[in-house]
């Protein structure tokens, strides 16, 4: 499998890739001539970019006659997402800590030490979930930009 690496380094396949997230996201495929109008290049130079990307796995194709379909297959992205998030990790501090309080305000060991009228009510441990599950994709997303910002730069 070739350098992922140099792969992507080419700003034509980064915009042919990106195209084909726009797609994936939509859960569909896409046609070398749509891609070819989209980006306002050639028909040889998509192709030849697509094949570098087939030879990489980052794109499927799917024939019908003589047309191609190509879709995104990220999975060999996360090779390149396992090396870059710890770069981008450092200074951000995601450790979390648990203070339990008891119902006059006073921190307890753990929420045995609480008495039954201080636990939330489930609507509210569902809101502090979804809350926590939206700032968990909200920080992956905030890591995934910098990343591609740093590869553009």
């Amino acid at each position: 499998m070739p350098d992922i690496f140099g792969v992507i380094a080419d700003a034509t396949r980064r915009d042919i890739l990106q195209v084909l997230l726009e797609r994936h996201g939509a859960g569909s495929e896409i046609s070398v001539s749509e891609i070819v109008n989209q980006l306002e290049i050639s028909q040889p130079t998509v192709s030849k970019h697509l094949k570098v990307l087939r030879d990489a796995e980052l794109v499927t194709v799917r024939e019908e006659g003589q047309h191609r379909f190509y879709s995104l297959d990220p999975e060999p992205l996360e090779m390149i997402e396992d090396f870059v998030i710890p770069f981008l990790s450092v200074g951000f501090d995601t450790e979390v800590t648990v203070e339990y309080l008891n119902g006059d305000g006073e921190t307890v060991t753990g929420p045995d030490g609480l008495h039954d009228d201080a636990i939330i009510s489930e609507e509210a441990a569902g809101a502090a979930e979804r809350i926590g599950r939206a700032a968990a994709a909200a920080e992956h997303r905030v890591k995934e930009l910098v990343a591609r910002f740093k590869l553009h730069s």
